[in-house]
This record gives structure tokens, sequence and C-alpha cells, in this order.
């Protein structure tokens, strides 16, 4: 006997996940607004965030370099934001608001970041890869480029997620 795929998820339903992620990131988790990202896409093979580089997240006076703080920060949040996505298409058969529950329990386990070059540029992508979505830890893999497509810093983290 061959076991049938649960149903999908509505697109409707789908779309209003994807409200919900975008607001999630943008507006409730507060540090984020601080950091001041935006959600480019919550595809599940290449979630993104975008942030613009401003006077407040400089870290160098002298050269107006990204502080290596908000490399850290925004790395952390793109891998936790991958996880999401990742368990929101794990879960496909659930509402949007069953998959948002999911998410209560997450936090950081374990982060390294390697800063690979100097944070400079107009703004900056994030990107997140998930190399294990395990039923407790997750694990991810990110990358931060430049306005130019310079990679800046790429990290890796484990994330409890449940």
């Amino acid at each position: 006997m061959t076991a049938t795929p649960a149903a999908r998820r509505s697109p409707a339903e789908q779309d209003k996940l994807n409200q919900f992620l975008t607001e999630l990131f943008e507006q409730r988790i507060t540090f984020n607004q601080v950091l001041g990202l935006k959600v480019v896409t919550t595809e599940p093979a290449r979630p993104t965030l975008r942030f613009e580089m401003r006077p407040e997240l400089v870290g160098h006076y002298l050269y107006g370099r990204l502080h290596g703080g908000v490399i850290s920060a925004t790395l952390d949040a793109m891998g936790g934001f991958a996880l999401m996505v990742a368990i929101a298409e794990k879960h496909a058969d659930e509402s949007a608001d069953q998959v948002m529950h999911r998410f209560a329990r997450m936090g950081t386990i374990d982060l390294r970041v390697d800063y690979l070059r100097q944070g400079i540029g107009q703004h900056f992508l994030a990107t997140a890869e998930v190399t294990r979505l395990g039923g407790r830890v997750g694990s991810t893999q990110m990358r931060l480029c430049n306005d130019q497509g310079t990679l800046i810093a790429t990290a890796a983290a484990a994330y409890m997620i449940s």
C-alpha cells in the first residue's frame, strides 16, 4: 500500500504564511528593526534578507565599515529565518497559524562567524541554506554579500527548533 502525501496548504494560505513571516521578521522582532532587516524572499530554495547601510551601523568611524556585531546579528537572524521557511515547507499540510506556533521556542544554540572582508557597501544581502532540519535542532550556513556581490562574511549556526 502506497501512502498518499498530505495535502499542501492552499496558495491563499501560503500567502498568509509569507505575510506572517515578513511581519514577524520586519516588525515583531524589534532588534531586526534596529538592523533594518527586510525580507526579500521567503522562497524555500533561497530565503533572503536585505538591509541598507546607515550611520548607526558603522563600526569604524574613520572608514565607515559595517560593525562586526551587525554582521553577526544579521547572519544569526538569517539562519533563524531560513529555518522558519524550512519548517513551514516541512509542514506544508498545516495552516499558517499552525506553522507560526512552531516558532515559539526557537533559539540560537551556537553561532560561528567568519569575517572575510570589510563591510563596505550601500546595502547588504544575507542568504542561508538549511543543512539539517531535525526534530529538535536545525543547522544552517549563511552568507552576507554587499551590493557589489562581494562576500563579506559567512557563518554556521545551530538552533533549538522545538
